[in-house]
């Protein structure tokens, strides 16, 4: 062979080689289901993307995020799940009782992280907080261990409370563990409780309606659905005059009286840690799940003053925060 043909022939041999090794490696994906919308989810959001990438993932870069919006339609998350997980992507993201379960349903090998989960044993998400098993892991914010402190201050709030109205979502899981709890501490306390079960909108605002001249308050069960409608459900409770009460401050920035629970920016924070974890190579059957270790008291003078509420001095001073 001539030296000539002999080198041709080489070059022709290691020219796919040269291009496989020019080809960056492909990058880990996250897929984000989000429950919410794009909008209204973007302060957690950036708070996950912002601790990403302080663990060394910059969006981008060495790491890509496929995100899907539910927009609070429930009938969206098995969609979105089954979507995520076609796609193969290399962990899942989600929060509150629905779309977790979706995710669960739609894949037992691709990691799922939880940002939010009122109640993962009791939900059936996961076989332990210590040992969570199986492929997801994450941080329960234990609404249903809470939901007496809420209770409690709501009767501070409202001295002659006698009848509790306790909104939830049907379809969530968690939610629902959240309303039971709350109408046995009620009644278990003498008060009067309402439970109110509902699936989409229009049950909300339909609910509320009828609540007029029924009840003295108001409990709602943390949930992407009513969190979608929170301006028109707190809209609706003050025309009525009652006083609200969540388990997140983001409700008491749309007119809510008060919230009890953990700062949610902080849960997507974590989350980003546990997905740090999981891109390192960690099984999220190793990884525990956690729990907070602030609960923060909110509470909005302004949707005070328009119920015509005077709050206790002493109520007002524990209050991590005082939105005017």
């Amino acid at each position: 062979m001539r030296r000539r043909d002999f080198i041709a022939g080489l070059a022709a041999t290691m020219w796919p080689v040269a291009l496989r090794a020019q080809r960056p490696a492909q990058l880990p994906v996250i897929g984000f289901l989000g429950a919410a919308s794009p909008e209204l989810a973007a302060q957690w959001t950036s708070a996950f993307t912002k601790r990403l990438a302080e663990l060394g993932w910059t969006e981008g870069k060495n790491v890509r995020i496929e995100y899907r919006w539910a927009e609070g339609r429930s009938e969206r998350y098995s969609e979105i799940a089954a979507e995520l997980a076609k796609l193969n992507v290399d962990v899942i993201v989600t929060w509150a009782s629905a779309p977790v379960l979706a995710a669960k349903r739609a894949t037992t090998t691709i990691p799922i992280v939880f940002a939010a989960q009122m109640d993962p044993v009791g939900a059936g998400v996961v076989a332990s907080l210590a040992r969570p098993g199986g492929n997801i892991t994450g941080m329960s914010i234990q609404q249903t261990d809470t939901a007496g402190k809420r209770i409690e201050l709501l009767r501070e709030a409202v001295p002659k409370l006698a009848r509790l109205a306790v909104m939830a979502n049907a379809g969530a899981a968690g939610a629902m563990l959240e309303m039971r709890e709350v109408v046995t501490t009620a009644r278990g306390l003498g008060l009067e409780a309402i439970p109110l079960e509902v699936n989409q909108a229009d049950e909300i605002f339909a609910s509320i309606e009828q609540l007029k001249d029924r009840a003295d308050a108001l409990y709602v069960a943390t949930d992407p659905l009513i969190f979608n409608n929170r301006a028109r459900v707190n809209a609706m409770a003050q025309a009525q005059r009652l006083p609200t009460i969540y388990g997140a401050r983001e409700y008491v920035e749309t007119g809510a009286l008060m919230s009890y629970g953990p700062y949610w920016i902080d849960l997507f924070r974590h989350a980003a840690e546990q997905v740090d974890k999981v891109l390192r190579g960690t099984k999220p059957a190793d990884i525990p799940v956690e729990q907070p270790t602030k609960f923060y008291l909110v509470v909005n003078a302004k949707t005070a003053k328009a119920l015509g509420m005077e709050l206790s001095p002493s109520l007002l001073a524990r209050a991590d925060e005082v939105i005017e």
